[in-house]
C-alpha cells in the first residue's frame, strides 16, 4: 500500500550529522519502496522553500547546547504554515525526529491529526526534563509509536517519560560505504577524523594524542573532515604541533565522504560525551578500517572492544596515543579488525531498517481511520448543536 508520509526534522541537508543522515536515508529508502514522502524541515538562507520531496518552513537558527551546535526552527507564522501544510498534504502518518525538542517537533505534536511516530536520537543533561517534563508529557502522549536509535537513547527518554520505546538503530548505506581495494599511497598510514569541530567531539584530545606520536617519531598523517566553531583554533594548534602531518579538509560533500574513509588506515572518534549511537563508526566499519573510539555508552552499542577496534576512556590522551600507536605498527591487526567491522556493518543495512519502519507505519493505519471517523462524526454533530443553541 502506498502511503503519504511526512517526516519532520529540524536537522536536514545541508546540515551535517547523524539525524540528517538518518532522515535522508529513510526518506530515500521509503521512496524506493513506492511511498510518497515529504521531508518538512527548517528554512535555510539560499535554499528554496520547495524542493523535490522537501518543504521548508520558518527559518533555522543554531544554538549551542550539550557541547554541540543544535538546529531550531523559528518564525512568527510557523503554526499557520505547518498546520496549513498538514491540511494540504493529508499525510497518512507523520514521523517526527527528536519529538520533544522545541520548536518544530513540539508544534508538530500539537497540530498533527494523524498517527505520529517519534524517533529519539540523543542523550544529554537530565535537567531540562526535570524542569519541563510536566509540561511536555501531554504532548509526549500524542506520539503513537516511539522509537529510539539505541538502548542508551531509549533508557534516557524512559527516565523522564512513561511508556514503551522500541529500539530501531541508525543504519549505514552499504552501497556508498564499501570495503576498499588495496590503497595506493606513500606508505605513511592515515588517521581519519570525521565530525563537527565542536567541544563535544573531542578533536583537541586527538590532536594531543597525535602530538605524542609525533614526538615519538611514529609515521602517520592526520586528516580532519568537518567544520565548526573550533576550526580556526584547532588549525593553529595542530599546525604548531603537527607541522606537515595534518590536513584540515573542511566540510566534504556527501558523495565524496566515502572516499575519505577509503583513503584512511585508522578511524578515530575521540568524542567526550553525548553520543547515543555512533553513525560514523558504522561508516568506518563498512569501509573496512579499524577504529579507535572513546568508551561512551552509545559507541559500545556498536563497537565490541578488540573486535572492530579499540576503546579508550574519554579525554585520556595517553591511552588514545597508545591505541593509535598499536594499530599504526600492526598492519595485520588493522586488517583483522577491519574485516570484523565489515561483518558488523552488514547487520545495520538501511534496507532492513526501512522495512521495519514501513511495518510501524502500516500498523498505525487503523488509528488514522478511527480518528477520521471521529472527526466526521464531530462535524455531523455541529449543526445539531447550533440548532440547540438557537
Amino acid at each position: 500500500m502506498r502511503l503519504r508520509i511526512g517526516i519532520v526534522s529540524q536537522a536536514y541537508v545541508p546540515t551535517v550529522g547523524g539525524v540528517t543522515e538518518h532522515v535522508d536515508a529513510t526518506a530515500k529508502g521509503l521512496r524506493r519502496r513506492g511511498h510518497d514522502v515529504t521531508v518538512v524541515t527548517s528554512g535555510i538562507a539560499g535554499r528554496p522553500r520547495f524542493e523535490p520531496g522537501t518543504v521548508r518552513v520558518g527559518h533555522n537558527i543554531v544554538l549551542p547546547y550539550n557541547g554541540a551546535q543544535n538546529d531550531m526552527t523559528v518564525g512568527f507564522d510557523l503554526p499557520e504554515r505547518l498546520g496549513g501544510l498538514f491540511e494540504e498534504r493529508r499525510f497518512d502518518v507523520i514521523h517526527v525526529h527528536c519529538p520533544v525538542a522545541p520548536v518544530l517537533p513540539l508544534l508538530t505534536l500539537r497540530l498533527a491529526r494523524v498517527p505520529v511516530v517519534g524517533t529519539f536520537h540523543s542523550v544529554s543533561s537530565d535537567l531540562p526534563y526535570r524542569l519541563f517534563g510536566g509540561l511536555l508529557r501531554p504532548l509526549y502522549r500524542r506520539i503513537d509509536h516511539r522509537l529510539a536509535v539505541s538502548v542508551v537513547a531509549r533508557d534516557y527518554i524512559q527516565r523522564h517519560f512513561p511508556g514503551p520505546v522500541e529500539v530501531l538503530p541508525n543504519g549505514v548505506d552499504l552501497d556508498r560505504f564499501r570495503p576498499r581495494a588495496t590503497r595506493d599511497g606513500d606508505g605513511v598510514p592515515t588517521i581519519l577524523f570525521v565530525g563537527r569541530l565542536d567541544p563535544r567531539k573531542g578533536l583537541p584530545d586527538l590532536i594531543d594524542a597525535c602530538t605524542i606520536l609525533a614526538r615519538l617519531d611514529v609515521p602517520f598523517r592526520l586528516v580532519v573532515v568537518g567544520d565548526g566553531p573550533l576550526r580556526e583554533r584547532m588549525g593553529r594548534r595542530a599546525r604548531r604541533a603537527l607541522d606537515g602531518r595534518v590536513e584540515f579538509a573542511g566540510r566534504v560533500e556527501p558523495d565524496l565522504l566515502p572516499g575519505c574513509y577509503a583513503a584512511a588506515d585508522i578511524f578515530c572518534t575521540p568524542a567526550r560525551s553525548g553520543e547515543s549511537f555512533g553513525l560514523v563508526l558504522l561508516e568506518a566499519m563498512a569501509t573496512g578500517i579499524p577504529i579507535v573510539a572513546t568508551s561512551l555508552p552509545g559507541y559500545r552499542t556498536v563497537l565490541t572492544p578488540e573486535a572492530e577496534g579499540i576503546l579508550v576512556e574519554p579525554r585520556d590522551v595517553e591511552a588514545m596515543a597508545l591505541a593509535l600507536r598499536r594499530l599504526l605498527a600492526d598492519a595485520g591487526l588493522r586488517a583483522t579488525m577491519g574485516a570484523r567491522g565489515v561483518e558488523t556493518a552488514r547487520r545495520y543495512a538501511w534496507d532492513g531498517i526501512v522495512e521495519r519502519l514501513e511495518q510501524v507505519y502500516a500498523s498505525l493505519l487503523p488509528v488514522r481511520l478511527e480518528r477520521r471517523l471521529a472527526a466526521v462524526e464531530a462535524e455531523e454533530r455541529e449543526p445539531e448543536f447550533e440548532t440547540a443553541v438557537r
